[in-house]
């Protein structure tokens, strides 16, 4: 017969789930500049199409829109802007405080999420392709993402805003690592 120990909260109430400890690299600091500028693609995108809205709302007298809304729809661009400063402000540091990665001899290990957060462990003797790639953002700061790819889409993991040198030699050492525990099983 096999005992079981459990380890009780000091309350007394039941067993403790486990903790996982932040992964112990964070990504580039580059990587703020990097998802500022994307959101401000995007922002700039929503706020011009939120521009043209509002003047064409505004001044076609288009009767199929409900009159409190009429005399409110100026207000679109506005909140749009505001909306995508609070994005191209924020967002990108909070990104980087959350973001954080880490490999281990049987692990990569990646903690993503800004509401809801998502640890994933990807075990190196699953991992069946390892990619780089670089975007044309990235190339201008020098960064890159690695993509670490299992059978299951759900196992796979990404981790954006490396610097590409640590990128490449990250990619090639868990490759190498992947195909040995590979062929050390068969």
């Amino acid at each position: 017969m096999t005992s079981v120990r459990r380890t009780h909260q000091k309350d007394g109430g039941g067993p403790r789930p486990p903790r996982l400890r932040p992964p112990e690299n964070r990504v580039s600091p580059r990587a703020i500049a990097h998802w500022a500028i994307e959101y401000l693609l995007l922002w700039g995108l929503a706020f011009g199409l939120a521009l043209g809205v509002a003047a064409w709302l505004g001044h076609a007298g288009w009767s199929g829109m409900p009159g409190w809304l009429s005399g409110r729809v100026g207000w679109l661009p506005y909140i749009v802007g505001t909306a995508g400063v609070l994005m191209v402000t924020a967002a990108p540091v909070w990104r980087y405080r959350v973001h954080r990665w880490e490999v281990s001899a049987d692990v990569v290990y990646t903690r993503t999420g800004w509401f809801s957060r998502e640890w994933l462990l990807v075990p190196v003797g699953r991992i069946q392709t390892v990619d780089t790639e670089q975007g044309w953002i990235e190339r201008l700061l020098g960064l890159a993402t690695i993509k670490v790819n299992t059978a299951s889409h759900t196992g796979s993991s990404e981790v954006a805003g490396l610097p590409a040198d640590v990128a490449t030699r990250l990619a090639e050492q868990l490759a190498h690592r992947a195909h040995d525990l590979r062929d050390d099983a068969t």
